[in-house]
């Protein structure tokens, strides 16, 4: 195939084809989701929306976050758009299946082109073109959608010659070439987030956990090399917004709608200590206070860097660690020392800030005595929260590679999501399972008082060692 770009053809909107964006995550289908009641505002296709109205295209959102699948397919059929673009990451790949499905099934709707982009898209294209994709977004989505709009709106047909796309033909799959990322984000407008009902989410975390949480974004990419983390989207580039334009988005934020407190949904917020400064003149200066949340790295953190998170009304950091085991910290090539981690968070909690952090058990290589070092790890630094789960391997991913072999589907693709897949580990899913249990139950013990509570963990510690063995 030639993939030799010719120059885009760009013409006025002359016609009424409705062009729609979604993202396919219904709260209403997920018991887990729904139970836990934490929804974050769909960014990605906002920002995608706020460009084409830059760029003048006319389209709608659809949010599909409160609503339900059936409110959807009476929304289709009563619009008819003519393209559909659906944001799709692993949680969402079986409702976005269910919309492409509908939507070529349906008579009403023959004419609708459906694209996906998103972060599940580029190592998946193949089996999202076979189950009836017309066209993929890989990478970026900005300016790659925009010229899909642009010449669909002008032809009737879509491209086949836009940078950063997938399509297939006669079964085969092309990819053009691959789309330059933006250079400077703060060319970027702000999300265009009066495309839909805000309050919904806002309302939601009030009603649930007694707050209004909304979220924001700064940067784009994480340069670290995490090896179960997927880099499908930006690679491994870090890009960042000025912080002026963020503290901008913030007073935009607060004015609107007020928000109790705001998520910085970014991969390490405190990346750079430069931008940090300037981050603290502009809240300073402007005076635009919301208690924030973010997640960042124990070496990315140190003593002045604590005090502005504090100063800049910073209420919760998250801390990556993975594991208290150094020998499974070097396996994921975190580059990060366990030590670090523990005397970060001791070092956060003390600034009065709380400081919690994820752990990963089960990733290749670790036995009894690392889970044993996690405890201990979780013990010593005493976190405010933390959350455990089970390493799961990303297609696309280092640990994806060299677990190719032993990877288990329970079920067909189309069928089936992120935790449907498994490797072949040292122990059985179940030996994890209650790991987690003696990882809780243990780390409780320590924390507990008074000898009914700590006898009570104690004992469900034990049991759970003693499964972990039977199984």
């Amino acid at each position: 195939m030639d993939y030799k770009l010719r120059r885009p053809l760009y013409h006025s909107f002359k016609e009424n084809k409705l062009i729609l964006l979604t993202h396919g995550y219904f709260l209403k289908d997920d018991p887990k989701e729904l139970e836990i009641m934490k929804p974050y505002v769909p960014l990605g296709i906002l920002y995608i929306s706020a460009y084409l109205e830059s760029k003048n295209i006319v389209h709608e959102v659809f949010d599909s976050t409160f609503a339900s699948f059936e409110e959807f397919k009476t929304y289709l059929l009563k619009n008819k758009p003519k393209l559909v673009g659906i944001y799709t990451n692993l949680m969402t790949k079986v409702s976005v299946l269910r919309i492409t499905e509908f939507i070529h099934q349906h008579p009403e709707l023959k004419d609708c082109k459906v694209i996906l982009g998103g972060p599940e898209i580029r190592y998946n294209a193949e089996n999202y073109l076979l189950n009836g994709a017309d066209m993929l977004v890989v990478g970026e989505g900005e300016q790659t959608f925009f010229e899909i709009a642009e010449f669909f709106n002008a032809n009737n047909v879509l491209p086949t010659e836009v940078a950063g796309t997938a399509y297939l033909q006669n079964k085969t799959v092309f990819f053009t070439p691959e789309r330059t990322l933006i250079k400077d984000v703060n060319t970027l407008p702000m999300p265009a987030r009066s495309k839909i009902n805000l309050t919904l989410y806002g309302n939601a975390w009030k009603e649930h956990h007694g707050y209004s949480m909304y979220s924001l974004s700064t940067m784009r990419g994480c340069p670290y090399t995490c090896k179960w983390c997927s880099r499908a989207v930006y690679g491994g580039t870090y890009r960042r917004r000025s912080a002026k334009l963020v503290v901008d988005e913030l007073a935009y934020l607060k004015h609107n709608y007020n928000p109790d407190r705001v998520w910085f949904v970014d991969d390490v917020f405190t990346i750079s200590h430069k931008w940090m400064n300037e981050f603290k003149e502009e809240i300073l200066k402007r005076q635009v206070f919301i208690p924030y949340e973010i997640i960042t790295r124990a070496d990315r953190l140190n003593e002045d860097i604590i005090k502005i998170l504090k100063e800049t009304g910073c209420f919760r950091v998250w801390i990556g660690a993975e594991s208290g085991s150094q020998k499974i910290i070097d396996a994921m090539d975190r580059r990060v020392n366990v030590k670090e981690v523990r005397e970060m968070i001791i070092k956060t909690k003390a600034y009065g800030i709380e400081a919690g952090t994820f752990i990963m058990l089960g990733y290749p290589g670790e036995n009894k005595a690392d889970i044993k070092e996690t405890i201990r790890h979780l013990k010593i630094s005493d976190p405010s929260y933390y959350t455990v789960t089970l390493a799961y391997p990303i297609k696309g991913t280092p640990l994806h590679n060299e677990v190719n072999e032993t990877i288990e589907a329970n079920g067909a693709w189309n069928k089936i999501s992120d935790r449907d897949y498994d490797f072949t580990r040292a122990h059985s899913k179940k030996f994890y399972q209650y790991a987690i249990r003696w990882v809780y139950n243990e780390v409780n013990f320590s924390k507990s008082t008074g000898f009914v509570n700590k006898l009570k963990f104690k004992t469900k510690s034990i049991l759970a060692q003693s499964l972990m063995l039977l199984s």
